[in-house]
């Protein structure tokens, strides 16, 4: 029942009937009309004139009343110049609303055996510290596009890298050996994630003290830091480590079962998942093995330091290390090992990694390189790049205690809904503590979410938790408290032995067909979200159909109605607005509450 679709047909009918001529209909251009025109579809009639040899406004006519004549869903139309408006019958909206809602999950494509199979990679945590304000930002828009991704039809792998090895896991575990006194998440009442994150800072304050230290004797920075013992123990901690010393392995091991505890809590949480979880200790192995396969076909090349190198001016970019004079890694040596291993355990079809925008040169290589090594997927590979999360106060810094920590960003959050719920009075006050402490936590991370997705992810945003909360606006308790209210209606009506069975009745308002007409658009808003990688365009709609909804709750009575039918009407209406924000809200990781 696609609307559009039917439209086109007729106006390729209309132009064979007036004017002799076959048309496809992908030569139609059918778009909504601009508010400041009555009509639903604005027919461009431009491209046609060279059939009816006529002029814009009397092709525009004849095409009209062609339509009107032939298709009883139009109900009248004016011309613009070369522009034609159609007004669609209120019958046909009433019609619609009876498809929408007997169709299971509207809005979304069913997945198949032969959909693609897409592959999105987000999070990526580091385990010397807490997951912090910017991974919020990058779970929450990874796990919204997997979603999205398969709300169009597309088998969905969600993935997440791990970066469990280097340098600055070897800070933290240098620091825990030095001055934790056998410190545990168990002994110290931590989290595992937040007690490594500690000594993460804790290296590098005493770091910073040794360099003033040693510069205070006369050395440069740069000598400084070059003579730091301290930093000399990191390296060595981490040579160990690459030669598989068992002592360090184990700690290492110890420390990172800690964070992993930690992280899954978070993760939890904040509602989102992983089918597999890769770990760079695994995949840079993998990487080095096949950058040397590629050097073995030629694919790269060798300098005189032995270093591994692949020369990509011949595509515009510049010569990219693969592999250091002394054979180790770099960073794209890793992605490469990740690819390889993916690739064996998946069929994968197109490949997304969610990464900040800062990483747009990195992934841009990447491609390059995956498509030279042979991965079907490489060269279409998706870098989602998104913008980072501001503060007011600046920017973060993990090294110095300064970021703020996702764990208690969602405590603030939470806590923030139960005052803002409070604030307002009680409509919560016949729920156990229990009921409504699980409201405010719906509420509270909502709140955050949508704040997130809201915005387009190209973008730099500014945090500000308390915007985030406010219960009117373009906010996710907004959009909660709606959902809430159409399901308030939907008990009240049974309650009162209302009859909800479905007769047309016989006129609606021009509110009523608008907020039809916004729930036929959602397949089509899906669709764009999933092109555009948007998750902000789900947000945005779902605010709009609420505030439409809000209006009309407003204007019109539903339950006081005294016509049977209208009543029964506005209920289906009431039902369904609240089935497709409901919809919207899961695709981007945000729960509805029942009541608020």
């Amino acid at each position: 029942m696609n609307l559009e679709i039917t439209l086109a047909q007729s106006v390729a009918e209309a132009i064979k009937q007036l004017y002799g001529a076959e048309v496809g209909i992908e030569k139609i251009q059918l778009q909504k009309t601009r508010k400041e025109f009555e009509g639903d579809f604005t027919l461009v009639v431009f491209p046609f004139l060279a059939l009816s040899k006529k002029r814009p406004e009397e092709t525009a006519q004849e095409i009209g009343e062609c339509l009107k004549n032939n298709l009883p869903i139009i109900s009248s139309f004016n011309v613009v110049k070369g522009f034609l408006n159609l007004a669609i019958a209120p019958s046909y909206w009433v019609e619609l609303l009876k498809h929408i809602d007997t169709t299971e999950k509207w809005g979304t494509t069913p997945i198949t055996e032969e959909s693609p199979l897409v592959m999105v990679e987000y999070s990526s945590p580091n385990t010397n510290k807490p997951l912090h304000l910017g991974h919020i930002r990058n779970n929450l828009l990874g796990y919204a596009l997997s979603n999205i991704i398969a709300a169009n039809g597309n088998k969905v792998v969600k993935t997440n890298i791990v970066n469990d090895r280097g340098i600055h896991i070897c800070k933290s575990m240098l620091a825990w050996q030095k001055w934790g006194d056998g410190e545990t998440p168990a002994s110290s009442g931590k989290k595992g994630d937040h007690l490594i994150g500690d000594y993460y800072v804790a290296f590098d304050k005493h770091y910073k003290a040794e360099l003033s230290e040693l510069m205070e004797k006369g050395m440069s920075k740069e000598e400084a830091e070059a003579a730091s013992p301290l930093m000399a123990e990191a390296r060595e901690m981490l040579v160990k480590w690459e030669a598989g010393d068992k002592e360090v392995r184990a700690l290492w091991e110890q420390m990172n079962g800690w964070v992993y505890e930690g992280f899954d809590e978070t993760y939890k949480r904040l509602g989102v998942d992983f089918d597999k979880i890769y770990y760079e200790s695994d995949t840079y192995l993998v990487g080095k093995e096949t950058v040397l396969g590629g050097l073995e076909k030629g694919i790269f090349y060798r300098r005189p330091d032995e270093s591994v190198w692949a020369d990509l001016t011949g595509d515009g970019l510049d010569e990219k290390l693969l592999l250091r004079s002394d054979g180790t890694s770099v960073y794209m040596t890793q992605d490469i090992g990740t690819a390889q291993l993916r690739f064996r355990d998946y069929p994968i079809d197109k490949m997304v990694y969610v990464v900040g925008n800062e990483q747009n040169y990195h992934f841009q290589v990447l491609s390059l390189l995956l498509d030279k090594l042979g991965f079907s997927w490489g060269k279409g590979l998706v870098h989602f790049s998104y913008g980072m999360v501001e503060l007011p106060e600046g920017k973060m810094k993990s090294r110095e205690g300064t970021v703020v920590d996702a764990d208690d960003l969602m405590d603030e959050m939470i806590n923030t809904a139960r005052e803002t719920s409070e604030e307002l009075g009680g409509k919560l006050n016949d729920l156990t503590a229990e009921e409504k402490a699980e409201i405010n936590r719906i509420i509270g991370l909502g709140a955050l979410k949508y704040f997130m997705l809201k915005v387009d992810a190209r973008r730099n945003m500014l945090f500000n938790p308390k915007e985030s909360i406010d219960f009117n606006g373009n906010t996710g308790p907004f959009i909660q408290y709606t959902y809430a209210r159409t399901r308030s209606i939907g008990r009240k009506a049974a309650e009162a032995g209302t009859k909800t069975e479905f007769t047309a009745p016989e006129s609606i308002s021009e509110k009523e067909c608008n907020i039809i007409r916004m729930l036929n658009e959602f397949p089509a808003v899906v669709r764009q979200a999933g092109t555009d990688y948007s998750p902000s365009g789900i947000a945005n709609y779902a605010y709009e159909l609420a505030r439409e909804y809000n209006q009309f709750y407003h204007d019109f009575s539903i339950l006081r109605e005294e016509n049977e039918e209208t009543k029964a009407f506005r209920l289906l209406l009431t039902d369904n607005v609240g089935k497709v924000i409901k919809t919207a809200m899961n695709l981007l990781g945000i729960e509805v509450p029942e009541r608020m």
